[in-house]
């Protein structure tokens, strides 16, 4: 006994819902992969907020240690200009020296012109206002990245 025969409109159907089932699949695939490319690049730019924010806690850990007004004003580096782009002088205290070189081995791009430490005092204060910058760039980006931290040291 044969099978009936499918009508012709019919013919060729289960094959069109395969190509459209593969098509649908194929999507969801590049849709993972596009995921997961923006996932890893948003993880790689958290590491290094965390790897400047480290590294900017550090020296200002390290001026609570020398508390006192002339060693902490020395500690003053690239103090003008605009953000990740700074002029002035660069600081001959030797723990900014090693700071800035530990920088360059954390982040991307940074350089020793590309961290800022301001230091202030306010008016009628025995203290000292301390603000850290800190530059980096990417490899593949077009614009610098930066995190900045201010801290209020009481002197000696």
């Amino acid at each position: 006994m044969k099978s009936p025969a499918c009508p012709p409109s019919q013919r060729g159907s289960a094959l069109l819902e395969a190509l459209f089932a593969i098509l649908i699949f194929s999507i969801g695939l590049l849709a993972l992969v596009a995921l997961q490319a923006v996932s890893i690049k948003n993880s790689i730019d958290a590491k290094y907020r965390s790897d400047a924010s480290y590294v900017a806690n550090q020296i200002i850990a390290q001026m609570w240690i020398d508390r006192t007004p002339a060693v902490l004003d020395g500690y003053a580096h690239y103090a003008a200009g605009p953000v990740c782009a700074f002029t002035g002088t660069a600081s001959g205290n030797a723990n900014v020296t090693g700071w800035t070189s530990q920088i360059g081995g954390l982040l991307p791009g940074s350089a020793a012109n590309k961290t800022q430490i301001q230091v202030t005092t306010p008016a009628g204060t025995l203290t000292r206002l301390v603000k850290v910058t800190v530059c980096w760039q990417g490899p593949q980006e077009t614009t610098a990245h930066n995190f900045a931290v201010t801290a209020r040291i009481n002197t000696l």
